[in-house]
């Protein structure tokens, strides 16, 4: 197979609809294109029919009741519902939450948000790997502890957190549990009923549906979940999300987790052999390189690599026909150092040369082959000229 360019290998970013989701999608911006509210003719049917489909199709995926699926306009908007929704909502009960330094920055800046209105946040280390201890979390918790929000598996690293403890800690100790599963919706196996997961958030557009769409996860459970909405109009969603509702998006996502359910344990082994395969491919030809997260507790198409001595920006701008990324795309337009990297104790050298690679259902084995080649002529070039690598050398030679 012939070699197309650009490449793309940034899937964490961002992922390209899937053509069966497009098709899916195409007769909601034309020949179907009611509103969902108007209950008074064919057209407002035909798109409530189409979004209650669609919320089915979520739910199956995550082991849900469709009741149970809000939509939104993506997991920033659900990790916004639900922890400003769940801290307004039980503040009179405590002002406590817990979550993890290592969290997206969706998670972080609402909880800087809700301790600038007087609510309490431990932001609690994780190990080397960039997993939490859920002892860690059982002892923060009090009397005062409303929620605790941990991510399912991290956009940078691709470290799976061991949800199953955390959910069973948080439930034996009667406080709500949240995950931030836009990165693992449609790569792991999601079961929020065995996971003990009360809301969940997630993202159409990182398994390949459109952007713009998302949903909360909320368990239906007695005593009934209370969340105050942080959207107020027409009391769309049980009142919980206003605002007219995306059918195209909605019915795209709806999609994209149907096909998902199907080919989700092939497509992991799949992206996982082209995981390896990258890693080893690129480490058996270059020395100094270092895995960045779990080598086995991961997601099956995430690597992160550090290349010491050379920059990562200086490698992106040696291969512009490979796009790759240093992080997060949703803090790329920032200067400050990964907070990921940080966390999990690496040194600012090997902060500095991390290259994040997202391996995704369009990538072939012809693909990575290339970028293996690349990335060694590249970083060899790059060390070649840098004086702190010849220096590093001499002196193991010493």
């Amino acid at each position: 197979m012939a070699l197309r360019f650009p490449i793309y290998l940034d899937n964490h970013a961002t992922t390209p609809v899937d053509p069966r989701v497009l098709e899916a999608m195409l007769p909601y911006f034309t020949e179907k294109f009611g509103n969902p509210a108007s209950r008074q003719h064919q057209f407002g049917w035909e798109a409530e029919s189409a979004v209650e489909l669609a919320r089915k199709q979520i739910a199956e995926l995550i082991n849900a009741n469709p009741r149970e699926i809000i939509f939104t306009s993506g997991a920033t908007e659900s990790i916004n519902l639900a922890l400003k929704g769940i801290a307004l909502a039980y503040a009179e009960k405590g002002k406590h939450i817990i979550t993890t330094q290592i969290e997206h920055k969706a998670t972080l800046d609402t909880c800087k948000r809700l301790e600038k209105i007087g609510f309490k946040i431990d932001y609690l280390p994780v190990d080397k790997y960039g997993v939490v201890d859920p002892d860690e979390i059982k002892k923060r918790i009090t009397s005062e502890t409303i929620l605790v929000s941990v991510m399912f598996a991290n956009n940078e690293i691709g470290t799976i957190e061991p949800i199953e403890e955390i959910g069973k800690i948080c439930s034996e100790m009667n406080v709500l549990f949240h995950t931030d599963a836009a990165q693992a919706l449609g790569k792991v196996p999601i079961d929020v009923q065995k996971l003990n997961i009360d809301l969940m958030s997630v993202s159409a557009h990182k398994l390949y549906g459109p952007k713009g769409i998302g949903a909360l996860f909320i368990k239906r459970k007695t005593p009934k979940i209370k969340i105050v909405p942080i959207i107020d109009g027409g009391g769309h969603e049980n009142g919980l999300r206003s605002g007219t509702l995306n059918v195209p998006g909605i019915v795209g996502f709806g999609k994209a987790c149907e096909i998902a359910k199907l080919e989700m344990k092939n497509e992991a082994e799949r992206t996982k052999y082209l995981r390896d395969k990258l890693q080893n491919g690129i480490m058996n030809k270059l020395e100094d390189v270092y895995l960045n997260g779990h080598p086995t507790q991961r997601l099956p198409n995430n690597l992160n690599l550090s290349f010491y001595g050379v920059e990562s920006e200086a490698i992106l701008m040696g291969m512009k026909e490979v796009a790759l990324s240093t992080g997060s795309a949703c803090s790329s337009a920032s200067v400050e150092k990964s907070h990921v990297l940080k966390a999990i104790g690496l040194n600012d050298d090997l902060i500095s040369s991390a290259i994040r690679f997202g391996i995704g259902r369009f990538n072939t084995e012809e693909e990575i082959d290339y970028v293996i080649n690349r990335i060694v002529e590249v970083v060899n070039h790059l060390r070649s000229i840098s004086p702190k690598y010849k220096l590093k050398k001499e002196i193991t030679k010493l």
